[in-house]
C-alpha cells in the first residue's frame, strides 16, 4: 500500500488539473476549492464560481488505485429587477439564466475532465449526478452541484504537464 504522501500527492494533482479546467472556462471568474457551506463567504468573489472539493477517498483491497470523491459546483449571483412584475412564468430576474450558463460550464468541465483523465489512466467509476441549487449563500446564488468519483493509479503523479 502506498504512503500517505503520495495520497496527498494524488490529491494535490487533480486539484490542480480541475482548477486549469475551470481556468480555461470562459464562463468562470473565480475559483474556490472550500466546502458546500463556505463557498460563497468572500464579500470580494468575482461571480461565475467554480468551487472544487476534492473529498473523500477509497482505497480498494489491492491497493493498485485510489478512487476520489469529488463535487464540483458553479455559481452566479442572482440579479432581481425592482419593477413590478408582469411575466408571471419568468419572473423579474436571471434565475434561468444562471441555472443555462452554470449547467454549460459544468458540463464542458466534466465532459473535458472525463475525456483527458481517461489519457492519463484515470477512469470516472461513477455517472455525474448534478443538483440545481436556487437562492443559495449569503450572496443569494442559484447554479449546479454535481458529484461523481474517479479512480486513479495509486502512485505519484504529474497530471499538469503543459495544462498547469
Amino acid at each position: 500500500m502506498s504512503s500517505n504522501t503520495d495520497i496527498a500527492n494524488q490529491r494535490t494533482a487533480l486539484l490542480y488539473y480541475i482548477k486549469a479546467m475551470g481556468e480555461s472556462d470562459n464562463y468562470i471568474n473565480t475559483i474556490t476549492k472550500y466546502t458546500e457551506d463556505e463557498f460563497d463567504l468572500d464579500k470580494i468573489t468575482i461571480y461565475p464560481l467554480l468551487n472544487i472539493d476534492i473529498g473523500d477517498f477509497i482505497l480498494p483491497s489491492e491497493g493498485n488505485t485510489v478512487i476520489f470523491n469529488i463535487n464540483l459546483s458553479c455559481w452566479n449571483i442572482r440579479d432581481i429587477n425592482s419593477e413590478v412584475n408582469t411575466d408571471k412564468f419568468w419572473g423579474q430576474d436571471n434565475l434561468e439564466d444562471n441555472l443555462n450558463g452554470t449547467f454549460d460550464s459544468l458540463n464542458r468541465i466534466t465532459k473535458k475532465l472525463i475525456r483527458d483523465l481517461d489519457n492519463n489512466n484515470i477512469t470516472s467509476v461513477s455517472d455525474i449526478s448534478g443538483v440545481k441549487q436556487i437562492d443559495k449563500g449569503v450572496n443569494l446564488t442559484d447554479g449546479y452541484n454535481c458529484n461523481f468519483q474517479v479512480e486513479m493509479p495509486n502512485v505519484t503523479l504529474d497530471l499538469c504537464g503543459e495544462v498547469c
